[in-house]
């Protein structure tokens, strides 16, 4: 009995013990996420970005050199891209195409500034104060779907053929646009926020000037943005008539002359200062505003 009871039994292991896994100590590492390529709302990276932009240039410019070097399509009607590139050379070297280039974006920058001075002011009272906006609001959008080239003969009996009757083409056009756009902007105001500010003491002047304009800054700017691109289109119409300057003016001169050379080149110079603008505002815009994309 006593040396039966001296031998050491075998310890048995729970079933279950035995059978768990081992637990590993590293991470677990997620299954990278597979994008698809024409996915609605994918994004895609900076670098594709640019090189889709860049590469429907270059499909464009190819057409356009098929089409004028290969004979389907006549000199007279359209030039081919070296002729436009000579052309704008001697634009600049013989006939002071630079400054006509200086007298237009003076132009556009200068109706555009006059009218966001007076237009940004009075959205914001129509955004905030309704009764406001219901003085003005209809004045305003029966004035924005009047042609800005329509108000340019009385324009000239007004102001003359000078630089304010351009300026103010480039004024009409832009102002009621910016009003209305700042406006709405102002209006889709968080009521939250607006509450809150009420709870924590604000008055009436503090709702404006802590809440709704900081809170439409970001669209104010973008609005402004996408007005001074359609500034662009008013000032070519208001330097098609009655101006001895400008790019709208050497546009008119070709176009006698048959010259699709320069006229091209012309408005290739508009649409390149117009890009390089729209991209200055965007940065300027992504500085100032950067918690906006948060």
């Amino acid at each position: 009995m006593q040396a039966s009871s001296s031998k050491a039994l075998p310890q048995q292991v729970p079933p279950r013990a035995a059978s768990a896994p081992a637990v590993s100590s590293q991470p677990a590492v997620a299954a990278p996420v597979r994008r698809r390529a024409f996915a609605p709302l994918e994004p895609i990276g900076a670098r594709a970005r640019v090189l889709l932009g860049l590469g429907f240039f270059v499909v464009f410019v190819l057409v356009w050199s098929l089409a004028t070097l290969g004979g389907f399509v006549s000199p007279t009607f359209l030039a081919s891209p070296p002729t436009m590139v000579k052309e704008g050379w001697l634009l600049f070297t013989e006939y002071g195409f630079i400054g006509d280039i200086g007298m237009t974006v003076w132009r556009v920058f200068g109706g555009f500034l006059l009218a966001a001075v007076f237009a940004v002011p009075l959205g914001i009272a129509m955004g905030t104060w309704k009764t406001v906006e219901a003085f003005f609001e209809p004045f305003v959008s029966f004035c924005r779907y009047l042609p800005a080239s329509a108000f340019i003969p009385l324009l000239i009996l007004w102001a003359g053929l000078g630089e304010m009757q351009k300026l103010l083409v480039i004024f009409i056009g832009s102002f009621f646009q910016i009003v209305l756009m700042v406006a709405v902007t102002v209006g889709g105001a968080r009521r939250d926020l607006v509450e809150a500010a009420y709870t924590l003491g604000a008055n009436s002047r503090g709702i404006v000037a802590r809440v709704l304009i900081p809170g439409a800054a970001p669209g104010i700017a973008e609005t402004l943005r996408l007005v001074l691109g359609w500034a662009w289109t008013y000032v070519i119409v208001a330097e098609l008539i009655g101006s001895s300057s400008g790019i709208g003016h050497m546009i008119t001169d070709s176009q006698a002359l048959l010259n699709t050379g320069q006229i091209i080149f012309g408005i290739i110079v508009i649409g390149v200062i117009g890009l390089l603008s729209d991209f200055a505002f965007k940065a300027l815009n992504r500085r100032l505003f950067a918690w906006a994309a948060l």
